[in-house]
């Protein structure tokens, strides 16, 4: 347990309320499947990290440093000393040696980011810092922290460069559509490890309604007492389960130029995270320590994440992974789904498309419906 007001390990540790603190704590514990297998098969490549420093070595990594040395307000003991408590807190409970620096940036956006090839520095802005309650912030910093556990800011540093960089040559044929796709694959990761900052950032509050108010936030500005939790939640799910194959697409669009989930989806997936048995163990004490860190096997962390894509689709209410689902268990009436087109799958089967020779049983014909042909 962290203790108030006391020196351990070289951190100052002045946290509001007693938390848990996972000593020796190895990300792959919060890290989502997605997440995590990415990052393990590329720790493995032998002196991966040193080649991909040498090629990264035109990002202007000490430029960016002297900029928000130069232009904003570094985090102390003297400046803004309730953001300095917090870092030291969570840096504590992460057991995360050396504390990264942080800064505030003067920008309206509620923003925060963890970049750096060398060492990581964390940035908020005073939006965001304007924007959270204690706890809130608190949750926000163990992200960001999470992030420096997991390794993640040589790789968001890197999106950061490529994505201004294809900006930058947009006018040159095909040098953009090349850039363009590492930045999308990038993008997915990324996305991905923002759900496991999320999970880290509980671990650091241990408060599942102060992350989930700040994630409110995020979407819905300082209105606490016009919102709702539960209401919020059942956004996700209308979002998740609602439309038909048009709007499946339409996301997946949406989604694409994205660095971070929807806000309503990261409130939904750390949520059930936070209900889980595994989160639970956890608490418990029982998590991977970073001492094991090197007999982490590839192929496990692959059929981890594989098991937990194939998961998500299963249980999914989404139209196009029903489909996806359907076309794995050879669903009876798929072909008739397809040929009927997008509206057909949403909306089950017409009466007067019903193919003769169709040989469904009764239980797995789907729902008749009486939408017009012209409007399917």
């Amino acid at each position: 347990m962290s203790d108030n007001g006391h020196q351990q390990n070289g951190h100052e540790n002045v946290p509001s309320r007693q938390r848990r603190r996972f000593e020796g704590i190895s990300s792959r514990t919060y890290e989502h499947p997605a997440d995590r297998s990415a990052l393990v098969a590329l720790r493995k490549l032998s002196g991966f990290d040193t080649v991909f420093k040498a090629l990264s070595g035109l990002l202007p990594e000490r430029s960016l440093r002297l900029l928000f040395l130069s232009d904003s307000v570094r985090v102390s003991d003297a400046q803004f000393a309730h953001l300095n408590t917090m870092l030291r807190d969570a840096c504590h409970i992460l057991d995360l040696e050396k504390v990264p620096p942080m800064y505030v940036a003067q920008d309206p956006q509620p923003n925060a980011m963890c970049i750096g090839l060398d060492e990581p520095i964390i940035v908020v802005t005073t939006g965001l810092v304007e924007l959270l309650d204690e706890e809130e912030m608190r949750a926000v910093v163990g992200h960001e922290v999470g992030h420096a556990l997991s390794g993640h800011a040589v790789y968001r540093t890197i999106l950061l460069f490529l994505t201004n960089l294809a900006l930058r040559v947009a006018w040159i044929p095909l040098g953009n559509i090349a850039i363009m796709a590492i930045v999308t694959a990038l993008r997915e990761w990324f996305r991905k490890s923002e759900l496991s900052a999320d999970r880290a950032g509980l671990l650091v509050g241990q408060d599942l309604k102060a992350s989930m108010r700040g994630l409110m936030k995020l979407a819905g500005g300082n209105h606490l007492h016009e919102m709702n939790v539960d209401a919020f939640l059942e956004q996700a799910e209308e979002y998740e389960a609602g439309g038909d194959l048009r709007d499946s697409v339409l996301k997946i669009l949406n989604t694409l130029p994205r660095t971070h989930p929807f806000t309503t989806v990261r409130a939904a997936e750390l949520k059930k995270w936070a209900e889980s048995r595994d989160y639970q163990r956890i608490m418990d004490g029982h998590y991977p320590r970073r001492t094991e860190d090197k007999e982490t096997s590839v192929s496990d962390s692959f059929r981890q994440s594989a098991a937990s894509y194939a998961t998500d689709v299963k249980n999914s209410k989404d139209p196009l992974m029903k489909l996806v689902s359907d076309i794995a268990g050879g669903a009876g009436d798929l072909g008739g789904r397809v040929r009927r087109g997008f509206g057909g799958f949403a909306g089950g089967t017409p009466k007067d498309q019903t193919a003769p020779e169709d040989r469904t049983s009764p239980k797995d014909q789907p729902p008749r419906d009486s939408t017009p042909e012209d409007d399917a």
